[in-house]
C-alpha cells in the first residue's frame, strides 16, 4: 500500500522555498522597471517637479529677454531724439545760422512781412509766448517751471524764457536759423541770449528795425476797426467799410462789416491813450537794445512808412537777400 509522507514540515519548506523564489522574482522586476524608468528620465520623461521647475526657467528668461528688448527701444527712442538735437546744435556750431532779432513798435507792419522773410531764408519765426505755451504743455524741465511760476500769478523769468528759446532752437527746422519776434525786449535780456548763444558758439547774425514816427502809429493804430466775430479788420483811412460816409467821423452806428452790417469795435489797446503807453515802453527799454548791437555791425533800419512793397525790398537789402 502506499504511503504518504507524514512529515509535513518538507511540504511546509518548500511553500517557504517556492515563496522566496516569487518574491525574489517581483523583486527583480520591480529593479528592472526601476532602471527602465529611470533611463526613460534620461532619455527625455522629464519627471513633474522637474518640468515645472524648467518651465518657471523658460518663462523668466522670455520675460527678461522682453524686458530687455523693450528697454534697449525705449533707449534707442530716446537716443535717437537726443541723436537729433546733437546734430542740430553741432550744426550750429560748425556753420552760421541765421539768427535775426525784428524789431519796430506797435502798427509798424511786423505781422506783414515776418511771414515774407520765413518764406524768403525758410527759418521759423518763434514768438516767446507760443513757445512758452509750447513746453508748458509739452511738460518740458522749463516747462514745468514756467507753469510753476505762471500757476503762482507771478512773471516768468528772463532765465527759464531763455531757457525755453535754447530748448526749442536745437529743433530740425531750426537748423538754417530762427527769427526771434518778441525777446529780447531789454538790455538785460539782449545780455543773457548773447551769453546762452556764446555757449555754442554762435551770435546773432542781423537785427532789423522797421522804423515808424509815432505819429503816423498812432493814425494806423487807431484807425483799426475790426469785426468781433470774423476777425476781419478795417481802417479808417487805408481800408473803411462800406458803411462808413466820405469825411464822416467813426463811430459805432457808421462802422459796420461789409458782410454782416454787425457793428466793428475797436480793441482797447488801439487808443490813443494806450498806444502813448506802449510806445514810451518800447522807446524806454526795448530801442537801447539797438544801441546794444549797434557796434557789432548787425543792425539796420528799415524805413516802414512807405507801401509795403517798398518795406519789402528794405528788409531783402538789410539780410541780403
Amino acid at each position: 500500500m502506499f504511503q504518504m509522507s507524514t512529515k509535513p514540515h518538507k511540504v511546509s519548506s518548500l511553500t517557504s522555498s517556492s515563496s522566496k523564489v516569487s518574491s525574489s522574482g517581483k523583486a527583480r522586476q520591480a529593479s528592472a522597471k526601476s532602471r527602465q524608468n529611470t533611463k526613460k528620465g534620461r532619455s527625455g520623461f522629464v519627471p513633474l517637479a522637474a518640468a515645472a521647475s524648467a518651465c518657471v526657467g523658460i518663462t523668466a528668461a522670455a520675460l527678461w529677454k522682453k524686458s530687455k528688448q523693450a528697454s534697449r527701444s525705449a533707449s534707442t527712442s530716446t537716443s535717437a531724439a537726443a541723436s537729433r538735437k546733437s546734430v542740430v546744435a553741432a550744426a550750429a556750431s560748425e556753420s552760421d545760422r541765421t539768427i535775426l532779432i525784428l524789431f519796430g513798435p506797435p502798427g509798424a507792419g511786423k505781422g506783414s512781412q515776418a511771414p515774407r522773410i520765413v518764406e524768403t531764408l525758410d527759418i521759423p519765426q518763434l514768438s516767446t509766448g507760443d513757445m512758452l505755451r509750447a513746453a508748458v504743455a509739452a511738460g518740458t524741465e522749463v516747462g514745468k517751471q514756467a507753469k510753476a511760476v505762471m500757476d503762482s500769478g507771478g512773471l516768468v523769468s528772463d532765465e527759464i524764457v531763455v531757457g525755453i528759446i535754447k530748448d526749442r532752437i536745437l529743433e530740425s527746422d531750426c537748423s538754417k536759423g530762427f527769427i526771434l519776434d518778441g525777446f529780447p525786449r531789454t538790455v538785460e535780456q539782449a545780455n543773457k541770449l548773447d551769453d546762452m548763444l556764446s555757449a555754442s558758439g554762435e551770435k546773432v547774425s542781423s537785427v532789423v528795425e522797421l522804423s515808424v514816427p509815432d505819429e503816423v502809429l498812432e493814425e494806423r493804430i487807431c484807425g483799426r476797426w475790426i469785426h468781433k466775430s470774423s476777425g476781419r479788420s478795417y481802417h479808417v483811412s487805408f481800408a473803411p467799410p462800406k458803411s462808413l460816409p466820405s469825411g464822416a467821423k467813426p463811430d459805432e452806428s457808421n462802422m459796420l462789416d461789409d458782410e454782416t452790417g454787425e457793428p466793428l469795435m475797436q480793441r482797447g489797446d488801439d487808443t490813443a491813450e494806450a498806444l502813448k503807453s506802449r510806445l514810451d515802453a518800447y522807446h524806454k527799454q526795448t530801442v537801447p537794445i539797438l544801441t546794444h548791437y549797434k557796434p557789432t555791425g548787425v543792425v539796420s533800419s528799415v524805413d516802414a512808412n512807405q507801401s509795403q512793397e517798398e518795406v519789402w525790398t528794405g528788409i531783402k537789402t538789410a539780410l541780403g537777400a
